[in-house]
């Protein structure tokens, strides 16, 4: 067995620091720096076999520590796992003040911290870590999920470079801003949206006709869950409301109804609801009218908790909101039922209701400005994130333009 041995050992700095090389690393120059505070050897590879470079890093790594050290930054502690335990934690202290953030988007921010302890062991030191340590994060979370998409790689990588930003600030990293490699996106990979087809759509409803009969579901409360699973579906389609927002409502949200007559002749029940800006992704509330008035009304029909506070989607307790657990695990069953059994790799979610309520509403031809209003998000946004346009609305589009022909041609004979 060789024997590691260190060779062409020079002092820097008076002392300060060392670099040195390794027989097991062949050219490369390392430096390590004492620091008495943690009576540990900070070492560190300088990546170069030129002695004058190496030289000149190591000077320049010695000057930095110094300043770390000096300024309170510990260079040696936590590791990753621990360092996305108090980020969570701090981020946890913003969830619902004003200007922080949503409950939703703290989940959000917890996934993504998952996959990153999925990619790097939890155990990585901190110290361990540099500036180019993530710069391939694409490649990496690819390996992990082939199927993963860029938009969610792209918003990964900045929720790493918070947690980061977060270490430098409190003194747990030394490294003051992450690189990546960048993320090209086309246009079409941004404005996707998985959402479903009409026919789908109308296979789900018509599913959950029988899903919650009596006749297929005998048991009382097994029936009574169904049922709001049923309502929860219909209303996110409806009211275009988004996922965390519609679980947040509560009946004194519900403002009031009017029963109407839609440009179809079809009798249609709208509600007016109130988002309060404490449950809205954007901080921001919203009044707004809406359709299905209707699945409301039967929702508070058979809900035993339907006081101004109670939740509409609550738990069999009524203390809580209705649970993941119990959303998914009838979602997986509508999803085979109506013959989408990719529903997890076309990533269809509850979610994806509310893509589809807006994809409805942009080929109703309802103006852009009144969708983004009703959906609480920008114009721009919706014109990026949902404007599908297909067979349909280019037909609808070209048959108006060349009805604006027809009548140049009448003029001119």
């Amino acid at each position: 067995m060789s024997v590691n041995k260190k060779t062409d050992s020079e002092s820097l700095l008076g002392g300060k620091g060392e670099i040195y090389r390794m027989t097991r690393s062949g050219s490369v120059y390392q430096c390590r720096i004492w620091i008495p505070d943690e009576r540990k050897y900070l070492r560190r590879s300088l990546k170069t076999s030129d002695y004058e470079t190496a030289k000149l890093r190591g000077e320049e790594l010695i000057f930095k520590t110094y300043s770390d050290v000096k300024s309170g930054r510990k260079l040696f502690g936590i590791n990753l796992g621990e360092l996305v335990e108090k980020y969570l934690a701090w981020r946890e202290r913003d969830v619902g003040v004003e200007g922080g953030i949503t409950k939703a988007r703290h989940g959000t921010i917890k996934s993504q911290c998952k996959a990153l302890l999925r990619v790097k062991s939890p155990t990585t030191k901190i110290s361990e870590l540099d500036e180019n340590s993530f710069y391939d994060w694409r490649q990496m979370r690819l390996k992990d999920n082939p199927s993963i998409s860029l938009v969610t790689i792209r918003n990964e990588t900045a929720t790493i470079a918070q947690l980061f930003d977060f270490a430098y600030r409190n003194g747990f990293s030394h490294i003051p801003k992450l690189f990546f490699r960048p993320t090209k996106m086309s246009r079409y990979e941004i404005s996707r949206r998985d959402t479903f087809e009409i026919d789908e759509y109308d296979a789900m409803v018509k599913f959950l006709r029988s899903y919650t009969s009596k006749k297929h579901c005998p048991d009382d409360e097994e029936r009574l869950e169904r049922k709001k699973i049923r309502d929860y579906i219909l209303i996110l389609a409806n009211t275009l409301l988004r996922t965390g927002e519609l679980r947040q409502l509560t009946y004194g949200d519900v403002l009031e109804f009017d029963d109407r007559v839609d440009a179809n002749g079809l009798k249609v029940c709208l509600v007016k609801l109130r988002v309060r800006k404490e449950t809205s992704k954007v901080r921001s509330g919203r009044t707004i009218w809406v359709r299905g008035g209707d699945y409301i009304k039967r929702l508070k029909s058979y809900s035993p908790f339907t006081d101004d506070h109670d939740l509409l989607f609550t738990n069999k307790s009524g203390t809580h909101p209705l649970g993941t657990r119990e959303l998914y695990k009838h979602w997986d069953v509508i999803m085979k039922a109506i013959g989408i059994p990719d529903h997890r790799q076309r990533k269809l979610s509850y979610y994806s209701l509310r893509h589809f309520g807006i994809t409805m509403r942009m080929k109703s031809e309802v103006p852009i400005a009144d969708v983004a209003a009703i959906a609480g998000t920008s114009v721009a946004y919706i014109e990026t994130h949902y404007r599908h346009i297909d067979d349909e609305v280019m037909y609808r589009s070209a048959l108006k333009n060349f009805s604006k022909v027809d009548e140049s041609a009448k003029q001119l004979k």
